[in-house]
């Protein structure tokens, strides 16, 4: 028990803030496996954890990763591995000479505020909050969401979530929430 003492009387205890601030990548080859990964570790309950582009170096089919914290790496793992969903790779973002890119940008127009997640743009009014435009992507289901999403209030549109099922759904729906969490 010394001997411990004697460890952090010199050293101090880690820096929680530090270890924190450690990110990793989880490389998949698909998007899908992005998108269920995802979906898995947030109802795992580990809620620090956000889809984004990894560099080209990194990509291997697949324009997605998830980034995690690092200190949370073994948990996640563990929640991935039980449902057959390892990633193809854990690249910690420190080493890389590149940083993965947000998903999401913003533009401010005159009346409106374009929201921008990969491909897919979504376009309200700033005063009303009433959507105005859905564009991008190239999916069989971005006509339909336009249309059940379009001339509808953020607070009252469907969310892309449930309504599409494509990777062009699954962007939409990542420009709507920050929408949503930044000017509802």
């Amino acid at each position: 028990m010394g001997f411990i003492k004697n460890i952090f009387a010199k050293k101090g205890p880690p820096d929680a803030k530090a270890c924190e601030s450690e990110r990793a990548l989880l490389i998949y080859n698909s998007v899908n496996d992005v998108i269920q990964a995802e979906s898995l570790v947030k109802k795992s309950g580990f809620s620090d954890v956000r889809v984004v582009a990894p560099p080209p170096d990194h990509r291997t089919g697949c324009d997605l990763s998830l980034e995690i914290p690092l200190i949370e790496q073994i948990g996640i793992l563990h929640v991935l591995h039980t449902q057959g969903l390892d990633p193809e790779n854990v690249v910690p973002i420190d080493g890389l000479s590149i940083k993965p890119t947000e998903l999401c940008s913003v533009k401010e127009f005159d009346r409106h505020i374009m929201i921008r997640a990969a491909n897919m743009k979504l376009t309200f009014d700033k005063a009303s909050r009433e959507i105005v435009n859905i564009s991008g992507g190239g999916c069989s289901d971005v006509p339909f969401l336009a249309h059940n999403m379009i001339s509808k209030t953020l607070s009252d549109a469907p969310s892309p979530r449930e309504a599409g099922y494509t990777l062009c759904a699954y962007t939409l729906a990542i420009a709507f929430e920050e929408a949503r969490k930044r000017y509802q």
